[in-house]
This record gives structure tokens, sequence and C-alpha cells, in this order.
């Protein structure tokens, strides 16, 4: 299907952004499916190498970088990479579905530009950053230095929400999810 489209929402760490993917995964499952990013993270917990993320070791990401294997990456942290495999939107076109994205800020904006209008990119905003700071610290998954550092990458990520075809304020869970359909249903059928 090469009138694929990508769905991408991007946002900081901690605003909601995979809650509203996963729903409209569900919502619409004939018409999306997810694109797993490929990183050189290591697993956490109970994550799977092809469903949560396809994890490589930096040097096997590297060889996919000078390879041109990747329609956007980057190096988040020191040593610890994320980026899209040209491969995982053509394997999810080949199916017929578009391609929907739960991304951080700078690769969902690089996606944007790539493909255009073939492209629908939404900011979730989360309401303050002091909300989004007790999201964070409610996940008891990072550690209060990884929350300085994602809530000063927020700071820095928010100002970029203009740039986006869209934004959806995620105060109100259930209104960010309509909007989410809303936007969607209408993106799909234009």
């Amino acid at each position: 299907m090469e009138n694929g489209k990508l769905i991408i929402f991007s946002a900081p760490s901690g605003s909601g952004k995979t809650t509203i993917v996963r729903h409209l995964l569900k919502t619409f499952p004939e018409q999306l499916e997810f694109s797993i990013s490929a990183t050189s993270r290591p697993k956490r917990g109970v994550e799977e190498n092809g469903k949560d993320y396809y994890y490589l070791s930096v040097d096997e990401f590297k060889e996919k970088i000078e390879h041109k294997e990747f329609l956007e990456w980057e190096e988040v942290y020191a040593g610890t990479h994320y980026g899209t495999l040209k491969s995982e939107v053509t394997r999810i076109w080949s199916k017929g579905k578009h391609v929907i994205f739960d991304i951080d800020v700078e690769g969902g904006l690089n996606l944007k530009k790539q493909f255009g209008e073939k492209a629908l990119a939404v900011f979730v905003m989360p309401p303050s950053i002091k909300i989004l700071e007790e999201r964070l610290n409610s996940r008891s998954t990072d550690s209060p230095e990884s929350i300085a550092r994602r809530v000063e990458k927020a700071e820095k990520e928010i100002k970029t929400a203009d740039l986006f075809d869209v934004f959806i304020l995620n105060e109100v869970l259930e209104d960010a999810l309509l909007k989410a359909e809303k936007l969607i249903t209408e993106f799909l059928t234009k």
C-alpha cells in the first residue's frame, strides 16, 4: 500500500501519548498498526524483542545507520539510540494498514518533514510541567536524576508544539481520547 499514511504521536515523556496510541490501536484495529522502534538500550522488565522494540547492540544500530536503514534516528542519551526502520513502515503498508507512531518530539518532527501531507503529526500536551513531573514520579520506573532530565527535556519540547499539525491537551484522558479518535477519523477519510 504505497498510499499508506503515517500518524505520529509525540510528546514529552509522561504526557500520556502511549495511553492514547494504545486506545487508538484498539479503536481502529483494521486500519492502524503500531510502528515498533529500534533501540540500543537494554530490555526492561517483561519487554519483548519485536513487540516492544527491536533491540540492537550499539554496533548493530550504527551499522544500520551507515546502511541508511532508518527513516529517523537519534542518540537520546549517551550510548542509547532510538530509531524508525524503513522496513517497519514498508511492513505495515504491505498489510494495507496505516502506521501509527509513539515517538519522541524530534523523531516525530523528522518523520513529518519527510512525509508531509501523508503524515499527521499530533503533539500531546501535558496540563503543566508540575503535573508531568507528578506523573513521572508516580510511575516509579525512573530515578530522581532521570525524572529531572526528562522534565528539563519536556520544557524544551513543549516549545516545539506549534511545529506539529495539531495538539491535544491531555488534562482529562477521556476528552483527549475522543479528540484523538476524531482527528484520526478525519485524517484517514481525506
